[in-house]
């Protein structure tokens, strides 16, 4: 990976539209080597897709946070078992299987405080594999790069 691919990649992430010509010119490249390097880099795997970002408020997220969920048992069925019931909830947004106190890192986006409530009790609530939750609430994020 070099400087030029780490720049193309750079751009990419800043606007996965951007026209080849407008690439090539940001990174210092003709448009014909530019679009080389970015189908090769499609073709190793290192781009793996392009998407679409969304604006959490205009499409009704008005709570975000971040739930840590520590598991009553640390089997291997527990874990699919947990991951199976976190895959089904449209709430979760991102599930990390983490080292430390806990065994999971979530982030979940819904429209308020109340839907919240309504996750955290009747969903993570009735997991049986869930023993503790913990809620971090998002007051302001200066940085996500995913957005």
């Amino acid at each position: 990976m070099d400087m030029i691919n780490q720049k193309i990649l750079r751009e990419l992430a800043r606007d996965g539209r951007i026209a080849n010509v407008d690439l090539a010119d940001r990174v210092g490249l003709s448009p014909s080597a530019c679009l080389r390097r970015v189908q090769e880099l499609e073709r190793s795997g290192v781009i793996t897709g392009y998407r679409a970002t969304f604006d959490p408020e205009k499409r009704g997220v008005g709570f975000v946070a971040y739930v840590t969920i520590g598991l009553s048992t640390h089997t291997k069925q527990a874990q699919q078992d947990f991951e199976a019931a976190i895959a089904r909830a449209p709430e979760v947004t991102e599930c990390h299987n983490v080292t430390g106190a806990v065994e999971y890192l979530l982030r979940v986006e819904v429209v308020d405080l109340a839907a919240y409530k309504h996750f955290h009790t009747e969903v993570l609530g009735t997991l049986p594999q869930v023993t503790a939750i913990s809620t971090f609430v998002v007051m302001s994020s200066p940085k996500d790069e995913r957005r």
